[in-house]
């Protein structure tokens, strides 16, 4: 056991801290707007787990396979060009998880200073969650042993308060909202509706992160072997707790006081236990969200790192401490974060970030289908799960989930793209001739 590896308790809590965000606690209030089958609603949260569930696998075996840090960095490097690799840590590095760290650190401190103080100045506010970034950034920082410890205990204690609060609103709950969890005349229709497809989209949110672990194979004992167990079992524990909490809101709220909301589940806790019980469980809620924080922390540097390792211009990004920490690239997202939260202008940078993120991993988990087809002979320590079946299920159902947001949200697809042209002129401007002309990392 290397004191510079991570285990899999923690990797695994990597991914659960990652998935287990704001979107599961706010989702809901958006969904209600069009959709108020129980039915359809739960079907929703089945079909992004399944979904997760079948990039989990894919990215198993092509995380065994090519094994280093980076992601989808690393996944579209190898299997199609540098440039595809460098567009897509350039996403990561800019916007895929600057954007969501700042959200999750303002969310953060919203919850717990309405939940301790009441209204407070909104510098205040931006004070705190900038406090937490430069906090954890620091903790990640340092070694594996200080913050592999930090992000199993913030992520046990998430699951923790997950579960306690299923079980209790069940136990506290005598009499149930008029809501029918089986399926009735008129929900096929509105599974296969344009409304059903755009709420997909808020589910993609909350199960994105079900691939963080691919962004530390270099750093995890034995990745062959523990990436795979770590990625469906992450995957699965959080597809549980979604399931759960959402039964929970519907089984105990009334569906009027949380169309349009954003903290459902604050208001599920007032209904279900009252005013003061309310406020603890955002309180919770603020806590449970430091490990979000803590996980994109972990994971997103890890993209900046490899960038810099394998583009000479940018090398100073690839050095790391003396624990073989990649602190600069720690210290880097944690002030593009920081920037996102002073200018508050994060919020729309959220939905095409989503969309672009979202095509990484198309690319990619179309790219093992790709990597079978030129290198069979390649060694494959984990082959994924009823293939071509499970990777067929997510690129169908991501690329359905695509197709609506460009067609729903085009003006945000136009600037996906435009990120994604700034990144290709960024990488011909970094990448030496050679690395160009030959296509080859370095």
């Amino acid at each position: 056991m290397s004191e510079n590896k991570f285990k899999y308790v923690t990797v695994t809590a990597v991914i659960v801290a990652n998935m287990v965000g704001t979107g599961v606690f706010t989702s809901l209030g958006f969904q209600l707007l069009d959709i108020t089958s129980g039915f359809a609603l739960l079907f929703l949260w089945v079909l992004g787990g399944l979904t997760a569930l079948c990039g989990a696998i894919s990215y198993a075996e092509l995380g065994a396979t090519l094994p280093r840090s980076g992601g989808e960095y690393n996944f579209l490097s190898q299997i199609y060009h540098p440039a595809a690799g460098f567009v897509s840590g350039w996403i990561s590095m800019s916007v895929g998880f600057a954007a969501p760290t700042a959200l999750a650190a303002m969310t953060f401190s919203a919850y717990l200073t309405s939940s301790l103080l009441g209204d407070v100045p909104n510098f205040l506010e931006k004070f705190i969650a900038v406090g937490l970034l430069v906090t954890l950034a620091a903790v990640h920082s340092t070694n594996h042993r200080n913050s592999g410890r930090t992000q199993t205990v913030f992520t046990t204690l998430k699951v923790l308060v997950i579960i306690l609060f299923i079980v209790a609103s069940l136990t506290v709950v005598s009499t149930p909202q008029p809501i029918s969890f089986l399926p009735k005349v008129g929900d096929v229709e509105l599974i296969t509706s344009g409304a059903f497809a755009v709420a997909l989209i808020y589910v993609s949110f909350a199960f994105s992160g079900w691939n963080a672990a691919t962004y530390l194979s270099s750093e995890i004992e034995s990745p062959q072997k523990t990436l795979p167990l770590v990625l469906i079992s992450g995957t699965s524990i959080v597809t549980l707790l979604y399931l759960g909490l959402n039964y929970v809101f519907l089984y105990t709220t009334p569906i009027d006081s949380m169309i349009g909301e954003v903290e459902v589940g604050a208001i599920a806790a007032r209904t279900i236990f009252g005013e003061v019980a309310g406020n603890l469980f955002g309180l919770a809620l603020a806590l449970l969200l430091i490990s979000t924080v803590s996980a994109m922390t972990m994971a997103g540097p890890r993209v900046i790192q490899v960038v810099g390792e394998d583009f000479p211009k940018l090398s100073f990004l690839g050095q790391r401490n003396a624990s073989g920490i990649p602190a600069r690239s720690i210290f880097l997202q944690s002030a593009i974060a920081i920037i996102f939260i002073v200018s508050s202008t994060f919020e729309s940078v959220l939905v095409f970030a989503g969309f672009t993120m979202a095509l990484n991993t198309f690319a990619s988990v179309l790219g093992l289908f790709v990597l079978r087809i030129r290198q069979p002979s390649l060694t494959r320590p984990y082959r994924a799960f009823l293939f071509p079946l499970t990777p067929l299920i997510f690129l169908t159902l991501t690329g359905w989930t695509l197709t609506f947001t460009l067609l729903m949200r085009p003006v945000e697809v136009l600037f996906s793209f435009g990120v994604i042209g700034i990144g290709l002129v960024f990488y011909y401007l970094t990448a030496s001739r050679d690395n160009i002309s030959t296509g080859k990392d370095g």
